[in-house]
């Protein structure tokens, strides 16, 4: 999985609510509507996002679909993250330009001149 789908599906407060919401018990849409005080569209386009990135599931029953959290992503993705964060920066091949200039900064008379105010 992206980072970046990942975090963006995350970056709402709204579905943040309906992540924790599901960690507690699978719901269908009309319970998170109830529980949220929020419309049947909104609740489905935020549980919608959260599918697209893989966080929620959703099981059919009957005419209705039950939603879940899928804690193994969650967990496989959070400690990915957690992994890429702890990778010494000049080992990762799409940050060795951002390394290289890291590298030269003490030589730069701007950022000389800005760590000394």
């Amino acid at each position: 999985m992206e980072f970046e789908t990942l975090f963006k599906a995350l970056g709402e407060s709204t579905r943040i609510r309906i992540i924790r919401l599901l960690a507690h018990k699978p719901m269908y849409v009309c319970e998170l509507e109830a529980t949220l005080r929020m419309s049947q569209p909104r609740i489905s386009q935020h549980l919608k996002i959260l599918k697209h990135a893989g966080i929620v599931d959703d099981a059919k029953e009957g005419q209705r679909s039950v939603y879940s959290l899928n804690q193994n992503l969650l967990n496989t993705s959070l400690s990915s993250f957690m992994s890429f964060l702890e990778e010494p920066l000049e080992n990762v091949t799409d940050f060795q330009t951002e390394y290289d200039r890291i590298c030269c900064l003490a030589e730069d008379p701007g950022i000389r001149t800005c760590k000394s105010l």
